[in-house]
């Protein structure tokens, strides 16, 4: 049998700093890591705590950090960017802040490149059925029902 690797509180905290130095973690992830360690509750508590004291996690920066990325990179939606935020176990006060920072206009206009784009690729005859696979890609990319039926209604005549 393979002995697990055992970490003092030091090296522990150490790994930690240089794990959320590499990019923006939420809370839920640094417990999954020390839980991975084989940390116990009491040091996880320790070390989340100096984490937070450091600056090396703050949940509101994580947000922020979170819904530029997703939007920015994979297009998605304000529904799709609160569900997953609230997957992670993000205060809704924290999300509403980092869903506000999105730009009305850019989020419009985003939406409208992403269904014209994708529109572009559905290649069916029926009409019904070119609306729904469009409306399905919007829907599951998290944009509100009213932008993407309006949309669909506007691009596929």
């Amino acid at each position: 049998m393979i002995p697990y690797k055992t970490y003092t509180l030091e090296e522990a905290l150490s790994k930690l700093q240089n794990y959320c130095s590499y990019q923006e973690r939420c809370h839920q992830e640094v417990r999954r890591k020390l839980v991975s360690m084989r940390m116990i509750p009491e040091a996880i508590d320790q070390i989340i705590v100096a984490l937070l004291d450091h600056n090396f996690l703050n949940e509101e920066r994580f947000a922020k950090a979170y819904v530029r990325g997703k939007f920015r990179i994979k297009k998605w939606g304000r529904r799709r960017l609160t569900l997953e935020l609230k997957k992670k176990e993000i205060g809704i006060f924290n999300i509403n802040q980092a869903i506000s920072q999105i730009n009305e206009l850019d989020y419009l206009e985003v939406f409208n490149d992403l269904s014209e784009s994708r529109l572009s690729f559905i290649k069916e005859s029926n009409k019904l059925k070119k609306r729904k696979k469009l409306a399905d890609y919007l829907l599951y990319r998290g944009w509100e029902s009213h932008l993407v039926y309006q949309r669909v209604n506007e691009l596929v005549q």
